[in-house]
């Protein structure tokens, strides 16, 4: 089925950066806002930025993401407006959905830039939907919005990056080995966070990671003709040093495989959909100088990008919601041991911390069942 019905748009949401250096500061500010943070300390960690020119590269990647999922829509017969909003940084998602509406668009599928379920990578993306509907409802406009299910397992995401793996090795010239094994490399996330989004999901951030990572591995061990010893690993850790984040950290694994005989090791940041900030600074700049210094050799994996296996796999995601919508059969592939996200999340699900309703609404979700 090539319908989108009964959605009238297409929406990428993404977080957001800052496209010039006095950007910068004010991009922070919308990202910690509420937390009391002070400009200084904002400039301190604008330090990643101001390194590149003040310009984060996630706007120009969600714009080829955007022509991407546009020529694939249009290539299968479906005609339909698909736009992009942030979080963060303009274009705004409230300015975005206002124009949608303006232009006749009452029902909007959404496609988030984060693979995985957590509060950051889900619900938080969907207390802001929720908060943009609300203010454009003050003023007369009334849309709904929904968003496909975490895609960590589809099969395109999954294939792209076993692709990029398989590419990485072949540019180190060594097979995987102890001498060479593979880092998977994602976000960390508050301790609490983790523990948090398994409680109503089918399985916790970390655990989603280590599914997808396993399955790569695996297709990428049998192209290459030898097992992949991997790795899972975190980075771009912030907050205080009080509050616990998951772990290892990426610096500190590179330094356990190095005294673990380690001479080369291929970085694959599973954990983005494109080579973003914390990709070009945490992995590219951090991960590499540690590697440099303890002697070892890097290759790192590309992300999904614009791949083509990514990009129609996303398109068969949208599909697929739009057919659950009509009340059609649909067949809900994945890659790994676990069971594909329900359609809509459920309630409760991806909370900031276990057990703690922070009375914050969020849209996208199925509704609570009856008592």
């Amino acid at each position: 089925m090539t319908s989108l019905t009964p959605y009238d748009a297409v929406l990428l949401l993404s977080f957001g950066g800052p496209e010039k250096p006095e950007d910068v500061v004010p991009f922070l500010r919308n990202v910690t806002a509420g937390r009391g943070i002070p400009d200084a300390r904002l400039e301190e960690v604008g330090e990643h930025y101001y390194a590149f020119g003040g310009k984060s590269p996630i706007n120009d990647q969600n714009k080829a993401l955007l022509a991407a999922l546009r020529e694939e829509l249009a290539g299968r017969g479906v005609g339909i407006p698909v736009v992009w909003g942030n979080r963060n940084w303009d274009p705004y998602l409230t300015d975005v959905l206002r124009d949608l509406h303006d232009d006749g668009a009452r029902r909007v599928l959404t496609v988030v830039t984060s693979a995985y379920a957590s509060y950051s990578g889900c619900r938080q993306y969907r207390e802001n939907i929720a908060a943009s509907l609300a203010a454009l409802a003050e003023e007369g406009r009334n849309l709904d919005v929904d968003k496909i299910r975490p895609y960590f397992n589809d099969p395109g995401f999954v294939a792209a990056n076993t692709d990029a793996v398989v590419a990485a090795y072949e540019r180190l010239g060594a097979p995987p080995s102890p001498e060479a094994p593979l880092v998977f490399v994602t976000h960390s996330i508050p301790t609490p966070m983790e523990v948090a989004s398994g409680m109503v999901s089918p399985a916790s951030y970390s655990a989603q990671h280590l599914d997808v990572a396993g399955v790569i591995a695996t297709q990428a061990g049998e192209r290459l003709g030898h097992p992949v010893p991997w790795e899972l690993a975190y980075c771009s850790r912030s907050g205080t040093p009080y509050t616990p984040w998951t772990e290892p950290d990426v610096n500190r694994t590179l330094a356990a495989l190095h005294a673990d005989g380690a001479q080369q090791v291929v970085l694959a940041p599973i954990g983005f959909v494109s080579d973003h900030m914390e990709v070009i600074y945490d992995l590219d700049t951090e991960a590499k100088e540690t590697a440099e210094e303890l002697g070892m050799r890097t290759e790192r994996a590309a992300t999904a990008g614009t791949d083509p296996q990514f990009v129609t796999g996303l398109v068969d995601l949208l599909l697929e919601r739009a057919a659950a919508e009509r009340g059609e059969p649909t067949e809900r592939e994945t890659a790994g041991a676990l069971a594909p996200w329900p359609g809509a999340c459920r309630p409760g699900c991806c909370r900031l911390r276990a057990g703690v309703d922070s009375g914050v609404p969020a849209a996208c979700e199925a509704p609570a069942p009856a008592p």
